[in-house]
């Protein structure tokens, strides 16, 4: 087959959107898309007139540039694939791209003298069409937590995910099966932020379609089958110094008492933020099913030690080790977005000098500590995202106002959808 390149970006619904281009595309290069791209809903039904996107404006372009060395092997045969950044007409970025937002973020880190490393925990859940066209989930009956080998996933299509990353060079730290089957949890290796990130959407995409040629249907939706837990995207964050020492350290174990000044302010900033995080970071009718109480999600704000019902967990490892994990978001956020908005909330908790409120101490079920959960609905976590100026301002005022926008119309679409209707009106594209 002649070489190709697949040249992509992931959209402000979490969708990959790319072109297929000759092989004289593979160095400094850009191609050209619809802005209004970004007034596109689920269902395809007719462009919205979202800020930003020029939909009453004869539909412009905008322009994909990427770097020739960011080109990468591709898991497709004779294809190559990039991911790139959008600008305007003007030659402006283009303000809803997330992963722009993503590199004004590590920028304002780096201004610092800090590099943000970080390491994505995604976990998925397994489904499988009839000939009818219903969506099941895959049978696996001998599956368990942990679980490994084919009485966990007899099609084996987890390991044909991880032959092929290995290929190419996408580098996982793990697969198993998760509590509830058929649920599975994929973990990257910890690296620089945009690079991670650039690594999650690229492995995400292509889980999904290696899945797929296995009869699969792997979506990473929060809580796709009711009764069953939910599945999250846990951000595991640490910072570098001008040295290359990691700035989280406090001593040799990840003692929640004794928090280094950087890691508190980052905590105090995830705190005081904590209503507004979930607009972004947990953009989906069906994310406030898995934000419960006594879920091990991000529903409570509050902080503690080695415990999972935490939404911030110090980790138990110190020294070089060192890292805090946010537990808020799901993978029908957009990754760049949610690694964007985990940093600037941490970094005005940094500069602003927030104060931290004190380590959950209960079992974390009841949380009597916490002061509040997140909102009970998308609607309402959007209501606390468009009150919250300061984050809005720092993740980014034209991202933000898009995303406001697209995500009320959402719910409008889906207020009447229960159960596998709702679930089946996401799953395909997450």
């Amino acid at each position: 087959m002649t070489e190709r390149l697949r040249a992509m970006f992931c959209d402000h619904l979490s969708i990959m959107r790319g072109k297929y281009l000759p092989p004289e595309k593979m160095r400094d290069d850009e191609s050209r898309f619809a802005r209004p791209t970004f007034a596109v809903q689920y269902d395809k039904d007719l462009l919205i007139e979202a800020p930003g996107t020029l939909c009453l404006e004869g539909i412009p372009d905008m322009a994909l540039r990427w770097k020739g060395d960011e080109i990468r092997q591709g898991w497709e045969p004779g294809t190559k694939v990039v991911l790139g950044d959008l600008y305007g007409g003007d030659g402006a970025p283009v303000p809803m791209c997330p992963r722009g937002a993503l590199k004004r973020a590590v920028a304002a880190w780096e201004a610092k003298g800090l590099t943000p490393k970080v390491g994505i925990e995604l976990e998925a859940y397994a489904f499988v069409r009839r000939d009818d066209g219903s969506i099941v989930p895959y049978d696996t009956p001998g599956g368990v937590v942990y679980g490994t080998g084919n009485f966990t996933d007899p099609r084996r299509f987890t390991d044909a995910i991880w032959a092929k990353a290995q290929e190419i060079g996408l580098p996982l730290d793990l697969i198993t099966a998760e509590y509830d089957t058929p649920q599975y949890e994929f973990t990257l290796s910890f690296d620089s932020a945009v690079g991670h990130v650039d690594t999650v959407v690229l492995f995400r995409q292509m889980a999904r379609e290696i899945a797929w040629d296995h009869g699969i249907l792997l979506s990473f939706l929060p809580k796709p089958i009711v009764g069953k837990g939910g599945s999250g995207l846990h951000v595991n964050l640490s910072f570098t110094d001008r040295k290359e020492h990691n700035a989280l350290a406090q001593g040799e174990r990840g003692d929640p008492r004794g928090l280094s000044d950087l890691a508190q302010g980052c905590i105090a900033g995830w705190m005081q933020h904590h209503k507004a995080m979930a607009g972004l970071m947990a953009p989906n009718a069906l994310s406030y099913a898995r934000l419960q109480p006594a879920s091990l999600s991000g529903y409570w704000c509050n902080w503690g030690g080695d415990n999972r019902n935490v939404t911030v967990r110090v980790s138990a490892e110190g020294g070089k080790k060192a890292r805090l994990e946010h537990r808020m978001a799901d993978a029908a956020a957009n990754p760049y977005t949610v690694v964007a908005t985990v940093l600037q909330a941490a970094l005005l908790g940094v500069e602003g000098k927030y104060p931290l409120p004190p380590m959950e101490t209960g079992d974390g079920f009841t949380c009597n500590d916490a002061p509040h959960g997140v909102a009970a609905s998308l609607s309402e976590a959007l209501d606390d995202l468009s009150a919250d100026r300061a984050l809005g301002a720092a993740v980014g005022a034209g991202l933000v106002e898009n995303h406001i926008y697209m995500k009320r119309a959402e719910v409008e679409k889906t207020k009447d959808l229960t159960g596998d209707a709702l679930r089946d009106w996401y799953i395909w594209y997450i």
